[in-house]
């Protein structure tokens, strides 16, 4: 499977689409994503911090897990900054 390269700024507006998506998690936002190490295909990233906002802390886990396994089916974090 391909994916898509994006850079972090690119990855993280799109995570932060994908998460106010997310039923109840409308005020959660995503500060940024990060590249994992030692990884060199595929989900290579992570969104180590999620600011819930007025958010139930249990609505924005569930929907870090499935935003983070959706988008990194697609894409992936390229070393361009």
């Amino acid at each position: 499977m391909t994916t898509t390269g994006k850079n972090s700024a690119e990855l993280t507006q799109l995570a932060n689409e994908a998460l106010r998506d997310q039923p109840g998690c409308e005020t959660a936002s995503v500060p940024g994503v990060r590249r994992l190490p030692d990884v060199r295909a595929g989900r290579n990233w992570e969104m180590p911090n999620v600011i819930i906002g007025d958010s139930l802390i249990s609505d924005v886990d569930r929907a870090v897990i499935t935003v983070h396994h959706r988008l990194g089916r697609q894409f992936h974090l390229t070393t361009e900054e």
